[in-house]
């Protein structure tokens, strides 16, 4: 019976981690290969602006209008940074870095006279992932759903739709995980696997990622503490783990060499 609850409990916001991660993990290869770390952090931040926007218009939280304006000021910085890439690439995350500043400072212009600003702007950057249920599930679903189809039935256009998906999955999980937890799930797996073979590179990320979310959402019901802040702490965990094996094994390899 505790089991079930448990998993009453934990089952919808485990099942929401498991679909962030299915597409973050992915796109955070692609993220370290091009050089572009921030660019989670500054398009999960536009598309937070979306969200606050849609609150100070009094529109219904996690209604599809707030959902439209979400992804609309997300595909519009994306399209941005897919400009701003093809014509000045070497000051591209100088640009990321400026977007994500402007685009956080509008945030709290838009919030300095609402009364519960604050909370929303923690709820945006912690996320309130524990509160998933079952319902609020569909969209990341099918968000998860179309970006992963879109990525393995058209290889040959994985470099022009970069941007255009990071934006879909982000847009999505953002609202659900939060700002922190999106960067720490595309980017922390990507660091751990860096330079591994692509296959097992992406599966040891998913690992990674599926571990981090298990023990921290346990963890978090366990000692009553925020969800999202201690998934980020169990993902670095995990990562660290993972380096301290690899660095192990390298070291094992050269000495098994040298002698």
């Amino acid at each position: 019976v505790k089991s079930l609850m448990e998993w009453s409990i934990l089952g919808a916001p485990l099942i929401a981690g498991l679909m962030v991660a299915a597409t973050h993990v992915l796109l955070g290869h692609e993220v370290i290969k091009r050089g572009i770390i921030f660019i989670d952090l500054c398009i999960a931040q536009v598309a937070a602006l979306g969200v606050i926007v849609a609150h100070a218009l009094h529109l219904a939280e996690g209604g599809w209008l707030t959902q439209a304006i979400a992804i609309f000021s997300a595909l519009v910085a994306a399209s941005l940074l897919a400009w701003t890439e093809a014509r000045w690439r070497t000051v591209q995350e100088a640009i990321i870095g400026s977007l994500y500043v402007l685009s956080a400072s509008v945030a709290m212009l838009v919030l300095a006279n609402d009364p519960h600003g604050a909370e929303q702007l923690n709820q945006l950057l912690a996320g309130q992932i524990l509160w998933v249920n079952w319902t609020s599930l569909w969209p990341l679903v099918a968000t998860t759903l179309l970006v992963l189809c879109l990525w393995a039935g058209l290889p040959a256009q994985r470099a022009r739709l970069f941007y255009f998906l990071f934006a879909i999955a982000v847009t999505a999980s953002v609202q659900v995980v939060g700002v922190f937890l999106v960067f720490a799930t595309l980017i922390l797996p990507a660091l751990a696997v860096h330079r591994l073979g692509a296959g097992l590179g992406l599966l040891l990320g998913y690992l990674i990622a599926a571990n981090g979310y298990v023990t921290g959402l346990g963890l978090s019901l366990l000692l009553d503490t925020p969800a999202g802040p201690l998934v980020v702490c169990t993902l670095a965990a995990s990562c660290l783990v993972v380096l301290a094996v690899r660095g192990w094994l390298q070291a094992h390899r050269t000495l098994n060499t040298s002698n």
